[in-house]
């Protein structure tokens, strides 16, 4: 990392960098034709900063280079369990060093701020986040069909 220190903010902190903010989780995560999805989404979480959903951008100065995001439901079966950790996301050049648990961390930390007692996530990556903590408890469906692990964490 460089000599900037790292911020994580909410977006609705710094509604000047929502076009930046929009384009990089759609870059990230997108697909070539769910842009509208992301600007809706986006757009519409910056109401409330103290409840779900937000977005979160890590930053370094004004760049961009970690996001996550805090949903009620992230595209999966599980409709029972919430808030969802959703779009974690750093930077090559950061990878390695720490920036996504410190993503995780402030995540739970946020979380935990709005009264919710667990986090989950789902991904198809096996024995990154049991590093981290997390613990998981079963596997859930997205729209497609396609199955993944769903992981949780105490706040």
């Amino acid at each position: 990392m460089n000599d900037k220190p790292i911020q994580i903010i909410e977006l609705s902190s710094r509604k000047d960098l929502m076009d930046d903010a929009v384009n990089y989780f759609w870059n990230c995560w997108g697909k070539e034709n769910n842009f509208p999805f992301y600007r809706d989404c986006i757009v519409n979480s910056v109401h409330d900063p103290n409840d779900v959903p937000n977005f979160y951008l890590a930053l370094e100065g004004n760049k961009i280079i970690g996001t996550y995001a805090l949903l009620i439901n992230d595209l999966i079966s599980r409709q029972d369990l919430k808030p969802w950790l959703a779009c974690l996301y750093t930077e090559p050049g950061y990878r390695g060093k720490g920036l996504a648990g410190m993503l995780l961390e402030h995540g739970l930390q946020q979380t935990r701020a709005m009264g919710y007692q667990k986090l989950y996530l789902y991904t198809d990556l096996v024995g990154f986040y049991e590093k981290k903590g997390w613990n998981h408890i079963c596997n859930g469906f997205t729209a497609t069909g396609d199955e993944y692990r769903i992981y949780c964490r105490e706040t």
